[in-house]
């Protein structure tokens, strides 16, 4: 492992949901954060699993928040999502759970919508969730479609507590057919992958910053990156036991980085 100080690290990778805010409401440090990493000219991108927002609607969030980001430091797991598939079925189509980000990502990759016989069935984040989707996701599956996971994650921290996030709304589809999905975001390789290609910048140089040991600091590790988890999201200093990984650095918050020296 790279000894090279963490504030030192010349890219950083850094989750969104639990990190920089939760909902609508800004984190603790968040601002001195983003501020200390643009005047230090890091490299950084934000790499979330939720699949509900676009790069554009991330950015337009943050400013909202009185956070001014560029469009090209977000990436999404709906653009990953879009961008495996754009591979593995060029010009598919897809009936798709999810929200406008996820649809607009897989339209841009030249797929097509399809409620009767698509190559995929695709779930992301939503809050538009019923049982009637539920139901045509199931049948479409049972009739060959395969079915896409935009991340893992079972929850996620939103304003009001802990929220149903993608792996459990997929769930249901799971055991009515029996199949099992394929999930694209964190800790999936390839969203990695993708979020390094974008940094430029070689593993050793580049810390992973996440609220979640079995996304953001699974992912690091398997990816070789320093990995810190901040404990204003979903995991708390005592679920650190229950993991037989363990992340470099146990953080308050993320603002934290900026007076870690070693």
């Amino acid at each position: 492992m790279n000894t090279q100080a963490l504030h030192t690290k010349k890219a950083f990778i850094c989750d969104m949901d639990g990190v920089i805010y939760h909902g609508n409401r800004l984190l603790p440090g968040t601002l001195d954060f983003i501020d200390w990493l643009q005047k230090e000219d890091k490299a950084f991108v934000f790499l979330t699993n939720s699949s509900e927002r676009s790069p554009r609607e991330l950015r337009e969030k943050l400013l909202r928040l009185g956070v001014d980001v560029a469009e090209k430091h977000f990436y999404t797991s709906a653009l990953s999502t879009a961008e495996f598939l754009s591979k593995q079925c060029p010009g598919g189509s897809a009936y798709v759970i999810g929200e406008a980000g996820l649809t607009n990502a897989l339209y841009d990759a030249g797929f097509s919508m399809n409620d009767s016989n698509p190559d995929y069935v695709i779930v992301g984040d939503t809050r538009t969730y019923s049982y009637e989707k539920l139901e045509k996701a199931v049948r479409l599956v049972l009739n060959g479609a395969k079915l896409i996971g935009t991340n893992p994650d079972l929850t996620g921290p939103g304003e009001k507590g802990i929220m149903p996030a993608t792996g459990s709304l997929i769930a249901p589809i799971e055991l009515s057919t029996g199949s099992k999905a394929y999930f694209i975001g964190k800790p999936n390789p390839l969203m990695m992958k993708h979020a390094m290609a974008r940094l430029g910048c070689h593993k050793d140089e580049t810390a992973i910053v996440g609220d979640r040991m079995d996304t953001d600091i699974l992912a690091g590790i398997e990816a070789e990156l320093t990995t810190v988890l901040v404990l204003t999201g979903v995991t708390h200093a005592d679920d650190l036991k229950l993991f037989a990984y363990r992340p470099n650095y146990v953080l308050e918050r993320a603002s934290d980085i900026m007076k870690v020296s070693a």
